[in-house]
């Protein structure tokens, strides 16, 4: 039988006793691949300057040209073409040169045929078989989690089902159904429509004297996360990178688990609003932003810029330690330019020697900022996969991949996590407000507010949400799922620049249930 090809995979098989080889070639024939053949390396050459391949074969041992020596020839005519060596020996040293030239397989003769369709399978039709394989796993699973989305979902079923759509959303980003991955946002759509209704129905209950069932939220993460890391290790790195979500980060973790291997991986509920100004206060205060307000008032700015309110975040972790008994030595660093990165690198000793060091990462948030203002990077941003490949190409050549290296080399804890996550908006919702009214597109905080309550989430007494109003008739507004609040003043202009921007301050999966990871270096 025939393999199903979207087009005719053509093979060349070069090797000084290729006559002997004619079966195998038939075997291949038969299965619709197309074979041409070469005794000698100059042949191989020639052949390869001529025509294109999709595959090459290639015999380690022949008269003339070597195998290593052919396939390096190979490599600069064509690159990216995957070749596998075949061998007689079994010599370590041969096996590290070929595969330090990139070869794509190394098989040891006498081969069968098999062996050589399962290399085919494997470096040429492996895209289409996994896009094969994984559509049909996902057709399986969609309803499951469609049945599971009509269930009474708790919070931690929340977190399962969260955890399952980005599962798949990786999954299938990396095939090539984009019927299926369309299907998956739908999915997710509706997932989205329907956390947003339990967010409404519960969030307040989750602030209740008597309430015991609330999940991790914000200001437990330092106490129930870091804190017991100290009391059994000496030394806790933790690395807040603003604006991660928990897909990023699972792209990221490729490149982390290089280093270090995962103890744990959690994932925790930011505080609404999902803006730096509150959930990440509330982080290092260990308390809700009202209390904050009220213990601290120092600490907690009243006016509407988000980097005026976050200039305390060291002194609100010190207060935290000191209210819990704890007297460990702590470093604190925010890192907004690659001067500051590099200039803490030169001092990495000197910081270890604390018991505890936070640094706080704002790249990912200035991405998404910049995607907003800048047409070019919308274009590199233009969806969720390409704003993951852009995340994962800032982290690749970033600072802080550098300093996960030298973590993990001076055998460090590293404790990665965010703020909140960032969702990509669509759907505007017109809101009027006064000139007072939070500027945020995600929720607006104000008096004398104007909108449809069945679109949004609304808290008439922020104090029950444990947040600080501005007067007695204040109150905050959320936008759910992608939509955004935009002003009817110039309302069209508005709508045109923010719409598919990547927002938070509302409520949606991807902003509320973030991750915070424990890892351990590797050696």
């Amino acid at each position: 039988m025939k393999v199903k090809c979207m087009k005719t995979i053509r093979i060349l098989w070069t090797d000084d006793e290729i006559d002997l080889l004619r079966p195998h070639i038939i075997f291949l024939e038969q299965k619709g691949y197309q074979v041409s053949t070469s005794s000698n390396g100059s042949d191989a050459i020639d052949l390869v300057r001529d025509n294109h391949f999709d595959i090459i074969f290639l015999d380690e041992n022949m008269p003339g040209l070597t195998g290593l020596q052919t396939l390096t020839e190979i490599k600069n005519l064509e690159p990216n073409v995957p070749v596998v060596m075949i061998t007689k020996s079994e010599e370590e040293d041969i096996m590290d040169q070929a595969i330090g030239s990139k070869i794509a397989d190394y098989l040891i003769k006498p081969v069968n045929p098999k062996q050589i369709l399962l290399s085919i399978k494997k470096n040429v039709d492996q895209h289409e078989l996994v896009t094969r394989k994984t559509t049909s796993d996902y057709q399986s699973e969609f309803g499951k989690i469609g049945m599971r989305l009509n269930e009474r979902l708790d919070h931690e079923d929340w977190k399962e089902v969260y955890r399952k759509l980005v599962f798949w959303e990786l999954e299938l980003s990396a095939s090539m159904d984009s019927t299926m991955d369309e299907i998956l946002q739908m999915q997710k759509a509706e997932a989205n429509n329907n956390f947003s209704r339990y967010i409404k129905n519960n969030y307040l209950s989750w602030f209740e004297k008597d309430q015991k069932e609330r999940p991790m939220l914000s200001p437990d993460l330092f106490r129930h996360k870091i804190f017991p890391l100290l009391n059994k290790t000496e030394r806790v790195f933790v690395l807040v990178i603003d604006n991660l979500r928990y897909d990023q980060f699972r792209v990221l973790s490729k490149v982390i688990n290089q280093y270090f291997l995962t103890e744990e991986e959690e994932l925790y509920y930011s505080i609404l609003p999902t803006a730096t100004m509150y959930a990440r206060n509330a982080i290092f205060a260990g308390l809700m932003p009202s209390e904050i307000a009220r213990i601290y008032p120092n600490f907690w700015e009243e006016d509407d810029n988000e980097s005026h309110k976050n200039v305390h975040e060291k002194e609100l972790l010190q207060e935290q330690m000191k209210r819990l008994g704890r007297s460990e030595k702590m470093y604190f660093e925010k890192v907004g330019s690659l001067k500051t990165g590099k200039k803490f690198q030169e001092t990495l000793t000197q910081v270890l020697q604390n018991n505890l060091s936070v640094m706080v990462f704002n790249f990912v948030d200035m991405i998404s900022h910049a995607r907003t203002d800048t047409e070019v990077m919308r274009e590199l941003a233009s969806d969720e996969k390409a704003y993951r490949s852009l995340t994962l190409s800032w982290f690749n050549h970033s600072f802080l991949l550098e300093l996960l290296k030298s973590l993990a080399e001076n055998q460090v804890k590293v404790v990665i996590t965010t703020d909140h996550g960032t969702v990509r908006v669509n759907n505007a919702l017109k809101v009027v407000g006064d000139r007072e009214t939070v500027t945020n597109l995600r929720y607006k905080l104000g008096r004398n507010l104007n909108y449809n309550p069945k679109e949004v989430f609304e808290i008439a007494q922020p104090e029950k949400a444990f947040l600080p109003g501005r007067n007695v008739s204040s109150r905050f507004i959320f936008a759910c799922n992608d939509d955004f609040l935009a002003y009817p003043n110039n309302y069209n202009h508005y709508v045109q620049y923010y719409r598919d921007t990547f927002q938070h301050g509302g409520i949606s999966m991807e902003e509320m249930i973030v991750p915070v990871v424990t890892l351990k270096p590797k050696s």
